[in-house]
């Protein structure tokens, strides 16, 4: 016993605590504590993905974003000692009294009936498309079918999405159940993948190297560093910036939208690659059977279209429609700071904050948005049910304010506009790398700068 005191009163610094990387080896740091979570690298929740990113760091303020006060008392069991010359800087103590507050008034466990009206919503968006199809001979009618299937695809998004961070069900079995039963079944997607995916990404917002959601070689590229062909620490592989990643970049903000009507098919197949792979997936099982259940019942119900153009039509309809779902994902980060590198525990807050953009609209469009039109709020308290962002947004604002830091945010039209701006000027300097490429009158005339 007394050993076992002393070893949990060692101090260790900085420079020691960033030797233990590795999986391995793998310490990391919370409130001056020092954890060795090795052991726990392939039993933690969220998955590895996130311990791996911030290995070896400080991750107080990550911790304290993403874990609910339940999961403190799972600390002391890794304890190993103290970090000798631990610092917290202004910032992070006024972000950690601000959850703390958000906890101490409920915020974090008042989740209002959003989940009820959404499912609600979705399971009549369900009715009236499969209705549409089955009791309706209109080529038009049939058309409009396609488009709300597509708008069911994006609201049963944001139960998933919702889900992933906290728990919308009274239950864990019955939030599973709605995870599974939104995401995999009616929409196709793994909620096993989008868990992994969105993590990544959370953890170390807009990092080049790190942040899957920037990492879509070789059709986009959003900064000029890409061009270095730098490796994808999310899929472990290099991202070439070759001839034929080059020609599909110079013209990406011409192909943007176009791409972002077909981009589903992108989530399909990462989820079936995810379930087909040796990587961990929790319920496995549970997630293979969900996504068969989709490719079972979507394609029987195309099936009572009369002819191949009208299936053909349904499907680009419901495929179109929920591109609008996969343009605010891009408006929400490609405006923003990117980097390279990995993310650093000691500036979590102000990489949240440089790395989201923010959607200004009015309450009614709330439910339109998701939550998402509050990136730079969502991105800081994850946990938050999006019933509160709209409520402490002026907060947030105002500790970006006191410190100094970005809080961007525009309209829907604007952040669009912002968007396409960045992808031309990647697009612009992609055609200058190298030899040029074949150019043509079009193209001259849209671009042609002076």
């Amino acid at each position: 016993m007394v050993m076992e005191e002393v070893k949990k009163e060692r101090n260790i610094t900085s420079d020691e605590l960033k030797k233990h990387n590795q999986p391995s080896d793998l310490w990391i740091s919370i409130q001056g504590k020092v954890y060795d979570v090795t052991d726990w690298l392939n039993s933690h929740p969220g998955g590895e993905i996130p311990l791996l990113s911030l290995a070896g760091q400080d991750v107080t303020d990550s911790f304290v974003a993403y874990h609910p006060p339940s999961a403190w008392r799972h600390l002391d069991r890794f304890l190993i000692g103290r970090l000798s010359d631990y610092r917290v800087s202004d910032v992070s103590k006024d972000y950690r009294l601000l959850v703390a507050e958000f906890s101490k008034l409920g915020l974090f466990d008042r989740k209002g009936h959003i989940t009820a009206f959404t499912l609600l919503f979705t399971c009549l968006l369900f009715i009236v498309s499969v209705s549409g199809v089955l009791f309706s001979s209109s080529p038009l009618l049939h058309i409009l079918s396609g488009g709300l299937m597509g708008f069911l695809w994006i609201q049963s998004g944001w139960v998933g999405h919702d889900s992933g961070h906290f728990r919308v069900m009274s239950s864990v079995g019955l939030t599973r159940f709605v995870q599974v039963l939104t995401g995999n079944c009616l929409a196709g997607i793994s909620i096993g993948w989008w868990k992994r995916n969105h993590n990544a990404h959370h953890i170390a917002v807009n990092s080049l190297d790190f942040d899957p959601d920037l990492q879509h070689m070789p059709l986009f590229a959003i900064s000029s560093k890409l061009f270095a062909s730098i490796t994808s620490r999310y899929y472990d592989r290099k991202m070439n910036f070759d001839a034929v990643s080059r020609f599909f970049i110079s013209y990406q903000h011409w192909t943007f939208y176009p791409v972002m009507c077909v981009a589903r098919v992108n989530l399909f197949g990462q989820s079936i690659v995810l379930l087909l792979s040796n990587k961990k997936v929790p319920n496995r099982g549970q997630e293979i059977a969900g996504v068969v259940a989709f490719w079972i019942w979507y394609p029987f119900l195309v099936s009572f279209l009369p002819n191949w153009t009208e299936r053909v039509a349904f499907v680009l309809a419901s495929f179109a429609v929920t591109g609008i779902q996969h343009v605010q994902f891009c408006l929400n980060h490609f405006p923003s700071s990117v980097y390279v590198g990995h993310p650093c525990g000691t500036d979590w807050f102000e990489k949240q904050t440089s790395g989201t953009h923010n959607i200004d609209c009015p309450p009614w469009m709330d439910w339109f948005h998701g939550g998402l039109q509050f990136q730079v709020e969502h991105h800081l308290f994850p946990r938050l049910p999006r019933c509160h962002l709209r409520k402490i947004a002026p907060l947030a604002k105002e500790l970006c304010k006191k410190h100094n830091l970005v809080y961007s945010s525009s309209s829907f039209w604007e952040a669009n506009k912002l968007t396409v701006g960045v992808l031309r000027a990647a697009a612009l300097q992609a055609r200058q790398v190298g030899s040029p490429l074949p150019k043509n009158l079009v193209w001259e005339a849209v671009n042609t700068h002076g």
